[in-house]
């Protein structure tokens, strides 16, 4: 039975179609969401190569953002009866979605199936293809 699901968002639109799934599956007994969103230690590390900025500048700002969008979402599963858990983590998408699975013991997650870096990715997107594969849980992919 599926109670506990790992939501893992870039808050690209793919991401957003599979947080509508996620209400929708209400009804199928999930009472928790565990929400995730990864700040990519690699995208930092470009930024930083280009840019004046401090590197604690360009994570702290990073950081402040991701949580002004999750807590959006917290509102919104919120209102929708789930009980919600935000977690904000620095890393590798998916070895830190992958850890995160283990972590909060979740039932299944619930991925958008391309993140907002599209342009590499051909037929599904690297991060969401790269949960499928090695997930101990179930995946549901969400298409864009």
């Amino acid at each position: 039975m599926l109670e506990k699901v790992l939501y893992p968002t870039d808050f690209s639109d793919a991401s957003k179609k599979a947080l509508d799934y996620i209400k929708q599956l209400k009804q199928a007994g999930i009472k928790e969401v565990v929400v995730l969103h990864v700040i990519d230690e690699r995208e930092i590390d470009a930024i930083f190569q280009h840019s004046a900025v401090r590197f604690e500048d360009i994570v702290r700002s990073i950081r402040a953002e991701a949580k002004k969008e999750m807590g959006a979402v917290e509102r919104e599963l919120g209102k929708n009866g789930f009980t919600v858990k935000v977690r904000i983590e620095r890393g590798i998408p998916f070895q830190i979605i992958l850890a995160v699975e283990e972590e909060e013991d979740v039932s299944a997650i619930v991925i958008g199936s391309h993140g907002k870096t599209n342009i590499k990715e051909m037929l599904l997107g690297s991060v969401s293809e790269k949960v499928i594969r090695k997930s101990k849980k179930p995946v549901l992919v969400v298409k864009r």
